[in-house]
C-alpha cells in the first residue's frame, strides 16, 4: 500500500500502514479538540495574569486583580469571631430557661454543642452519647445525680470523682476484694441484682438464691441504691432495675462490679471550659435526651 493513497469509503489518506488488510487512516484530528486547547490556554493565561500565581524569589506574582486570599480568610475570621461574641455573650449572661426558649440560640446551641460534645465528650460517651462500656448511657438513660438542667451543668461543671473542690463523689464498695462478702455471697448477691432486671430469669430452682441474695441486699445496697433498688441521685447510686447498665448487664458483669468495686470518673469540665461552652453542652445535652429518651422504669446502672 503506497502513503498517500485515499480510503473510497472515508475520503482520508492513508498512512501506508496495513495490518491482516487493515488500512491505517490519516485521520486528521477534530477541530473541538482544537477549540478546547486554546480555551484552556486562554484561560490559563488570564487566571494566571489576573489572580496570584507564579512564585519568584522571596514573593509571588500577586496577579491584576490583587486578590489575597490571606486577608479574605482572615476578614472572614474576624467577622466570624464577632458575630460568634455577640451571642456567645447572650448565653453567657442568660440562664438556661431563658436559653431554651429563644429559638435563634438554641439552634446555635445544637451546632456548636454538637462539636463541644464531639471534641469533649465522645471519647467516652459515644458520639451519640448512649455510652460505652464503663461510660453511662446520657442520652436515654435517667442521669444518676438527677436530669434537671441545673444538676446537670453542675455534673458537667464539677465532674465526679474530678478535681473540683465540690467535685460529685461515687464509689461502689468492693465488698468481695475488701472481705465484706464472701464469694458466695457475692454470688448470690448477682443473682439477686439480675432478677431485678430480668425477672423471667428467675426460676422455680434459684428462687431460695434469689431470696437470700435479696437478704444480702437489704444488709449491705439499700443505703445506696435505696429499698426499691431504684438508685438514689442524692449518691449518684444507679438504678439496678432498668435495662440500662454502665459495667455490663451480665451475671458475671454484676458479680465482678460488686467483687471488685467500681468507681468512674469524670472530669471537672468547669477548669477546661468556658461557663457558656459549659451550657451548651448542658443544653445539647438536654435536646439529645428529648430526642432519644426511651420509656423505663428506672435509671442509669
Amino acid at each position: 500500500m503506497s502513503v498517500g493513497e485515499r480510503d473510497p469509503f472515508t475520503g482520508h489518506q492513508t498512512t501506508g500502514h496495513e495490518w491482516n488488510g487493515i488500512k491505517e487512516l490519516n485521520t486528521p484530528v477534530p477541530k473541538p479538540v482544537y477549540f478546547f486547547l486554546i480555551t484552556f490556554g486562554a484561560f490559563a493565561l488570564a487566571w494566571t495574569l489576573l489572580m496570584p500565581s507564579w512564585p519568584y524569589g522571596s514573593g509571588y506574582f500577586k496577579g491584576l486583580l490583587g486578590v489575597d486570599q490571606k486577608q479574605a480568610v482572615a476578614k472572614s475570621i474576624a467577622e466570624a469571631t464577632a458575630e460568634r461574641a455577640d451571642w456567645m455573650t447572650r448565653i453567657d449572661k442568660e440562664d438556661l430557661a431563658q436559653i431554651q426558649s429563644d429559638a435563634d440560640l438554641m439552634r446555635i446551641v445544637r451546632e456548636d454543642g454538637r462539636t463541644l460534645f464531639g471534641d469533649n465528650c465522645a471519647a467516652c460517651h459515644g458520639a451519640n452519647a448512649k455510652g460505652n462500656k464503663g461510660f453511662p448511657n446520657i442520652a436515654q438513660a435517667p442521669m444518676l445525680w438527677g436530669d434537671e438542667p441545673q444538676t446537670v451543668l453542675q455534673t458537667v461543671t464539677v465532674g465526679i470523682n474530678g478535681t473540683d473542690p465540690n467535685t460529685r463523689v461515687s464509689q461502689m464498695l468492693a465488698f468481695g476484694r475488701e472481705g465484706t462478702l464472701t464469694q458466695a455471697q457475692v454470688s448470690l448477691l448477682a443473682g439477686f441484682v439480675k432478677s431485678l432486671a430480668d425477672p423471667a430469669a428467675v426460676t422455680d430452682n434459684s428462687k431460695e438464691d434469689i431470696a437470700k441474695g435479696k437478704d444480702l441486699f437489704a444488709t449491705n445496697c439499700v443505703a445506696c441504691h435505696g429499698n426499691d433498688a431504684k438508685g438514689l441521685v442524692e449518691s449518684g447510686a444507679p438504678n439496678l432495675t432498668d435495662d440500662y447498665w454502665i459495667h455490663g448487664g451480665s451475671r458475671d458483669d454484676i458479680y465482678q462490679t460488686i467483687y471488685s468495686g467500681r468507681q468512674g470518673h469524670m472530669p471537672s469540665w468547669g477548669a477546661r471550659l468556658t461557663p457558656a461552652q459549659i451550657k451548651i453542652i448542658t443544653l445539647y445535652l438536654l435536646e439529645l435526651r428529648k430526642q432519644g429518651a426511651e420509656p423505663t422504669a428506672g435509671g442509669a446502672s
